[in-house]
């Protein structure tokens, strides 16, 4: 499935259809999904919320080929992903770092390229010019227990992103982080991805506020066995100012209409 050929901007590079995942913990049966469908076009970034517990996770691990759903289909640049198959077009940004410690910041940045055999210059070039980006530069030596959380993810991002994958996924990527530190790396995330158009991201939030200050979609999880409840387009325009956007009226409306049909989802949750 090397060299597959993606879609036209309008039509989806990834597409789920009827997903259902079953797995066995303690000899106990479990749903984890149930016809989950969803559509992604190329470019777009959607976000992903819902109760502890239903599912998101394992999403991404299916989509990616680390696991093979039960039942449907994963399709990627319109054609059958073949269950059982690492996707190597998409990169995958989880919560925890798993930067390499005895690597540096650069020779992190560097590593999905090495994996690609680009050029040693070609590599070098990248490297320098995210790790700029994300404001990072005098720490290109350093190594991972001389970085903070903060600086730490950012290396995992760009990481991901020096090689250019036509999906991203991310997983929670800000969770560990404090309020201030989020904010900064949403703000950089939403530039990253909007000077490279095309690239589609697929993210995974319990942070409500923060799924739609970034997404144009959000979907709204159901409690295990996960289906999808609703989704909602964010009508917000972009670019869009990270620090001043929660106090928009237009915000809040967004926040208000989603929140209605989480609300039940995670209540039931903790009753």
């Amino acid at each position: 499935m090397a060299g597959v050929t993606l879609s036209g901007q309008n039509d989806p590079v990834l597409e789920l259809e009827g997903i259902r995942h079953v797995f066995y913990a303690r000899a106990e049966r479990v749903v984890a999904l149930e016809d989950f469908s969803v559509a992604v076009r190329r470019g777009e970034f959607v976000s992903i919320v819902g109760p502890s517990g239903c599912g998101k996770t394992t999403l991404l691990n299916l989509i990616v080929g680390l696991q093979s759903p039960t039942g449907g289909t994963v399709d990627f640049g319109g054609r059958p992903w073949p269950s059982g198959h690492i996707n190597t077009s998409i990169g995958y940004v989880t919560q925890d770092d798993n930067l390499m410690p005895w690597r540096t910041v650069k020779e992190n940045a560097e590593f999905g390229m090495e994996v690609r055999k680009l050029d040693e210059r070609e590599r070098s070039a990248v490297a320098d010019r995210l790790i700029r980006e994300v404001g990072l530069q005098g720490f290109e030596r350093h190594f991972r227990h001389e970085l903070s959380g903060g600086m730490r993810q950012r290396v995992n991002i760009i990481r991901t992103l020096a090689y250019a994958p036509d999906v991203i996924l991310m997983d929670e990527p800000f969770g560990p982080l404090d309020a201030q530190t989020r904010l900064q790396l949403q703000g950089q995330l939403l530039e990253l991805w909007q000077s490279r158009p095309g690239t589609t991201i697929l993210f995974i939030t319990h942070d409500l506020a923060e799924a739609i200050a970034l997404a144009d979609r959000v979907v709204v999880m159901t409690k295990r066995p996960g289906r999808i409840k609703a989704t909602f387009d964010v009508p917000l325009p972009r670019p869009r100012d990270i620090y001043k956007l929660q106090t928009s009226p237009e915000f809040h409306a967004v926040y208000e209409r989603v929140w209605r049909v989480l609300e039940d989802e995670v209540r039931e949750r903790a009753s």
